[in-house]
């Protein structure tokens, strides 16, 4: 079996759907291969940060491998920034870059798309990745490439696996098969019967599910423990989404004192706070004024479980859950902890568009269609899709990045078939919303929504005032058709509903939907969270 083709199915094999790329001279053979053997489909993108974002989101959806193939040099540094994100955020992506061949590299010249040394590249996502290897011999390749993805696997970060281009025609045995690694229940149990211990001895106790429930494919395993214990359970907010479909005691997201009062009183009053998968980050936390005990809660990330002078170094969040489901017993009445709310009925009228507005029209076009899976940018987007009623989420929640919103969404479909809705600001759109025209080779029809106040407004929002958050109107509608989707502009709260009416019945094309608004008009999330964040600022 050629190289390119052992790493392909081994991919394949540990249960990579799709490949996202672009390609370049250095990744042009293994590309070939790609396509001839047909291992996995190949959808490819217009620009390297699209291909990264898109592979993230594939790999987020289905709690699977996300897989991003480009080039040497500028196709694979072009894309630090999604690989980076994807690190933070607990994501499994692939990131599979051509190379110059062994016998080009000892030539002593400089070869195009090289940096300071032809080992630079390498170098540089050993910062961003969490296992690097070169398949520059064939006969340890597959053993390289197993390690790689068995590591992907098991710590849910990105990997980074570089391939000369003089290689992948190269004969070599066929990859290991995944073997993972068998948990220490006894341990798991141990800790399950003090962590449950706590649980009960507390007279307020509460559940956070963080990100890692989605990572590694656990919210109906939780939904079995909730329902079982009756004990209230919340999102962080970079974990909003999970849950969506699972019939578990979930009250909200937890904002801090940017969200709701139930939520805030559940998590901040609770002296037995069980934290499952949970990144703590200034974005989950950074808003709650230190309400939260830590020393009192537990936590388990990260493949460990640690609270008050306990530790558990062994012990995964999967083994913990499954322990906890075998020793269960009601702890508290799930029918006791209030659904959340969501804003719904929209008047259609002549009045300008608020960004609640747009909460309450998706929340009616789902009321009618059925949900739909989301991808957001950063920004105020960000905070209205928490006003939306709970469904499959992707979104920047802790690295913040902007662009990812317009490729997360089409990875969201490329991986899942599945018609995603989008929600971007004007000003990452400006970035990466020109992959909405990759839609018409490939049959995707996303509905993507525009936030259009002609401003960098979430920034305006820190600091008032200056001039250079002010953005030129680009007339985004107008650029849908040549894309082969439709656009269409919308002011008035009667215009968005009609358009949104027309979006989801038609769905031939993609349709983005520009919604104007006026500058200095914020969702409330946002403007609880500003706010939280300049009071904790001014009283530090």
């Amino acid at each position: 079996m050629q190289l390119a083709e052992a790493l392909f199915t081994a991919l394949k094999d540990r249960g990579a759907t799709e490949v996202f790329g672009i390609p370049g001279d250095f990744a042009l053979p293994y590309f070939k291969i790609l396509e001839d053997s047909k291992i996995l489909p190949l959808y490819t993108m217009s620009h390297e940060p699209g291909v990264g974002f898109a592979a993230d989101a594939a790999g987020r959806f289905n709690s699977r491998l996300g897989v991003a193939a480009v080039t040497y040099g500028a196709g694979a540094l072009n894309m630090i920034n999604p690989v980076a994100q994807a690190y933070v955020e607990k994501s499994p992506l692939v990131v599979i870059s051509g190379a110059p061949g062994k016998l080009e590299s000892q030539r002593g010249l400089g070869l195009h798309h090289q940096v300071k040394r032809i080992d630079s590249q390498y170098k540089i996502f050993e910062e961003i990745t969490c296992a690097q290897v070169v398949l520059d011999d064939a006969k340890t390749a597959p053993q390289l490439i197993a390690q790689a993805l068995d590591t992907c696997l098991e710590q849910s970060r990105p990997v980074y696996i570089e391939v000369p281009r003089d290689m992948v025609a190269e004969d070599v045995d066929l990859v290991p098969s995944y073997q993972p690694d068998k948990p220490d229940m006894e341990a798991a149990r141990a800790c399950a019967e003090e962590v449950l211990e706590h649980l009960k001895a507390a007279k307020q106790p509460c559940i956070m599910a963080g990100v890692e429930i989605r990572r590694f494919g656990l919210e109906k395993k939780l939904a079995e423990l909730t329902s079982m214990l009756g004990v209230p359970v919340v999102t962080s907010f970079m974990a909003r989404g999970i849950l969506a479909d699972a019939d578990a005691p979930l009250i909200g997201t937890y904002l801090g004192l940017a969200g709701t009062e139930d939520v805030r009183k559940a998590v901040e009053r609770s002296d037995g706070l069980l934290m499952l998968g949970v990144i703590l980050s200034d974005t989950n936390f950074g808003v709650s004024k230190r309400e939260i005990d830590m020393r009192a809660c537990v936590h388990a990330f990260d493949r460990a479980v640690n609270f008050a002078h306990h530790s558990y170094p062994s012990v995964t969040l999967a083994a913990l859950i499954d322990a906890l489901i075998e020793i269960a017993k009601p702890i508290g009445e799930a029918k006791k902890h209030p659904a959340p709310v969501y804003p719904k009925n929209l008047k259609a009228s002549d009045s300008p568009i608020v960004p609640t507005d747009i909460a309450c029209a998706v929340n009616d076009m789902f009321a009618k269609y059925g949900k739909m899976p989301i991808a957001s940018d950063m920004g105020d987007c960000l905070f209205t899709a928490m006003d939306i009623e709970n469904t499959a989420l992707i979104a920047p929640g802790y690295y913040a990045s902007m662009g990812p919103g317009v490729p997360a969404g089409l990875g969201i479909q490329g991986n899942s078939g599945k018609r995603p809705l989008i929600m971007v600001g004007d000003g990452a759109f400006q970035m990466t919303g020109w992959e909405l025209g990759n839609c018409r080779q490939y049959g995707w029809n996303p509905i993507v929504l525009l936030f259009n106040n002609k401003s960098w407004e979430m920034l305006r929002t820190f600091q008032p005032g200056p001039d250079y958050h002010n953005l030129d109107d680009w007339q985004f509608a107008n650029m849908a058709a040549p894309m082969g989707g439709a656009g269409v502009r919308v002011t008035t709260t009667q215009e968005l509903v009609t358009a949104l009416e027309e979006a989801f019945q038609d769905t031939s094309r993609f349709h983005l939907i520009e919604i104007m608004l006026e500058r200095g008009q914020i969702s409330n999330t946002l403007n609880r969270f500003v706010n939280a964040v300049k009071r904790i600022s001014a009283s530090k």
